[in-house]
């Protein structure tokens, strides 16, 4: 069911309460070190001052614990967005509800910014109290969800405050409904998913709704040697997710029956440690070494995989391909980035560790959507409903 966003009300003159995703680094002296967020947010922001909104923005910055604490504060914040948005009145709140809050809120003007304090100050934010919820929703007459990040949790800023207010999206989370929802419902063929990471227990809702739609389903990363194991290989010292050997197996047998082209690793780097500088060589996954543990896949799937890609229309790809925080074991997760930047189809890539692997390696321009959420792209791509989804209004 398609959402309501932004552009289909009317918000001129209104006080509309929007919810960014600020939760941004700090450094040492307390200044932003990084805005990738908050200049994320600006499409949703500029388009609501040009129509003469009045923009009240709330978000959580790290974990307080329910208590105010001037290291999670959003001031650095309100710093850097006067920096961002020259011309723009923003003023700040100490507290996100309150006297003052009500106060500042009331006297905006259209065209003006009022950043709340961190929502996290108060214990009720995560626990989505209705009472809180409707405190904050009292200080404006529309509300706008603009943080996908945080949309898979029911919070009072995230799903509380609809109770209390139209709400619609923003150009954010529109265009992760619009661009991620269209892959899953109704993908250009053939359509390749990519899942890489650590451990099958973390994916296996992911595995089992994208068998249903997908047309190759490649399988990398800490998670492979589970398949290869239930293959009936020796893994050696990798990772292994014991518990789910029996449920691989079953996976794998699906795909067979749903056509599915199930695509494993057929070669591995081995290393004799977890470790930056470890020996390693490469070995076909059906003769990895007793004592040796499998840290990325090896050039043969590399290859393999990337044939996959290139010829996709569609790619969706959640979790890197080894340990590409180590360079030696970086190359797997690099080749299927590269892959995913040169295929002429619609390439996503979840959020968490593929997106950093993708904009470290410099691809970020030559991909379709890069998700902003990793825990709410996952539960996406689970077919899960995000509470902070279905609470805004229906078109």
């Amino acid at each position: 069911m398609a959402k309501m966003t932004v552009q289909d009300v009317d918000v001129k003159g209104k006080r509309v309460l929007v919810r960014v995703d600020y939760n941004v680094p700090l450094s040492e002296g307390g200044e932003v070190s990084d805005d990738k967020r908050i200049v994320a947010s600006l499409p949703t922001v500029n388009y609501l001052l040009e129509q003469g909104a009045k923009v009240i923005l709330c978000s959580h910055l790290g974990r307080p614990n329910g208590e105010p604490n001037p290291a999670f504060s959003l001031q650095p914040v309100a710093k850097r967005l006067a920096a961002l948005l020259p011309g723009v009145r923003i003023g700040f709140s100490s507290d996100c509800i309150g006297a003052e809050a009500a106060q500042k809120a009331a006297a905006l003007q259209g065209g003006e910014i009022l950043l709340l304090e961190n929502l996290r100050y108060h214990k009720e934010e995560e626990k989505n109290d209705p009472a809180f919820a409707k405190e904050l929703a009292s200080l404006a007459e529309l509300y706008v969800s603009d943080a996908f990040g945080t949309v898979h949790r029911a919070h009072a800023s995230t799903a509380g405050v609809a109770a209390y207010l139209p709400a619609v999206a923003g150009f954010l989370i529109g265009k992760e409904l619009s661009i991620m929802g269209e892959a899953l419902e109704n993908p250009q063929r053939p359509f390749v998913a990519i899942l890489g990471g650590a451990k099958v227990a973390d994916k296996i809702g992911v595995i089992q709704n994208l068998l249903q739609k997908c047309d190759s389903l490649i399988i990398g990363g800490g998670m492979a040697y589970t398949f290869i194991k239930a293959q009936g290989y020796g893994i050696g010292s990798s990772m292994l997710d014991a518990e789910n050997v029996g449920l691989a197996k079953n996976l794998m047998e699906e795909a067979e029956q749903r056509g599915v082209k199930l695509l494993l690793p057929t070669d591995t780097v081995v290393a004799t440690a977890f470790a930056a500088d470890a020996e390693y060589k490469t070995v076909p996954c059906d003769a990895i070494p007793e004592g040796w543990l499998g840290l990325d896949i090896g050039e043969e799937s590399a290859k393999l995989f990337a044939q996959e890609i290139r010829n996709a229309k569609t790619v969706i790809w959640n979790g890197p391909m080894g340990v590409f925080e180590f360079p030696a074991f970086a190359k797997g997760t690099a080749a299927v980035a590269e892959a995913c930047a040169h295929c002429q189809g619609t390439t996503i890539v979840g959020g968490g560790d593929s997106a950093s692997a993708v904009k470290k390696l410099g691809y970020a321009q030559q991909i379709t959507h890069i998700s902003t959420g990793g825990g709410a792209s996952l539960e996406f791509l689970e077919g899960k409903i995000l509470p902070g989804v279905a609470a805004l209004n229906d078109k």
